[in-house]
């Protein structure tokens, strides 16, 4: 089944790669950014539609026929194509803004992280019961679903600010789902779509993936990990994501605080790239942090002796 959703993936970000572009569906380049990025303008966004269609087609007809698990994976499953949703439309306002010529227009955080905060707190109400492990010995229900919920909710927006460079988010979700391929078939599936997806959005980058996606992977990640593994191994696998999203909170707190950045562009990836580092070293090296961090994941799972 993973095999055919990368097919899947495939054929159907080959489509939605098509159709954007006879629609002129584009990313806008940020200005301040790397010079290297302004060629990237109007690269056809928003690729995790795509993916995430294929990972939903495959799973369903599984999940119906009693052929992708229980409890755990739909509720997986419907907390990533909820935060997608929530991802999704913000991705829709940036493509009609770009279209019309309105400038950026795009979900503001006071609008964004309401939406995230009701799809994680009706996730960690169900998961609780479910854990694989308690987050605190002696909390109770009630704690843990607050920190479930705060931990869905990180993982979407740490995972989404990961994006940015070509390949990067995309290698990087699929190294930290490894260690779950064996007891999660959502996590499975999702790896054969982001590899369908990687065919096209390897660099230099045919499409980007924009907020759907990153959401999705996001709530899959934290999802499987709350539910098989132990929460407390996520920020360890993520890494990656964990670094990006202290990254930008550091640099807007410091700018606020002092008038200085700490960082030449947050997210950091983009400060590797002002340092001088290659777009593909950075996506590289920052795959290679997330496989050694993902292998001591593993051998603290009992992987190996």
């Amino acid at each position: 089944m993973v095999i055919l959703t990368a097919l899947l993936s495939w054929f159907l970000v080959g489509l939605f790669i098509r159709a954007s572009k006879a629609r002129g569906w584009g990313q806008p380049v940020r200005q301040d950014g790397p010079q290297t990025h302004l060629v990237k303008e109007g690269t056809p966004t928003a690729g995790g539609v795509a993916f995430v269609l294929a990972l939903a087609l495959v799973f369903f007809p599984l999940y119906l026929t009693g052929h992708a698990g229980g409890q755990r994976e739909l509720l997986i499953m419907l907390g990533a194509l909820a935060m997608g949703v929530i991802g999704g439309v913000d991705d829709w306002l940036k493509i009609q803004s770009r279209m019309r010529g309105q400038g950026k227009k795009e979900l503001l955080a006071r609008e964004k992280f309401p939406l995230q905060f009701l799809v994680g707190l009706a996730f960690a109400w169900f998961a609780a019961p479910l854990a694989s492990h308690e987050l605190v010995p002696g909390l109770g229900r009630g704690l843990d679903v607050v920190l479930l919920t705060l931990v869905m909710v990180g993982s979407v927006n740490a995972f989404n600010f990961t994006d940015g460079l070509d390949g990067l988010l995309g290698g990087v979700a699929i190294i930290v789902l490894l260690p779950l391929l064996a007891v999660s078939p959502v996590s499975a599936l999702l790896v054969g779509s982001l590899l369908g997806f990687l065919w096209f959005n390897a660099h230099p980058a045919r499409v980007f993936m924009g907020d759907m996606g990153s959401h999705a992977i996001g709530a899959v990640a934290a999802g499987a990990y709350i539910l098989y593994a132990d929460v407390w191994l996520l920020p360890l696998a993520a890494i990656i994501p964990v670094v990006a999203v202290l990254s930008v909170v550091l640099q807007v707190a410091s700018f606020k605080l002092r008038g200085k950045r700490i960082f030449r562009m947050s997210p950091i990836q983009h400060h590797f790239e002002l340092s001088g580092w290659p777009e593909t070293h950075v996506t590289l090296r920052f795959w290679v942090i997330t496989a050694v961090a993902t292998a001591a994941v593993w051998r603290l799972l009992g992987g190996w002796p």
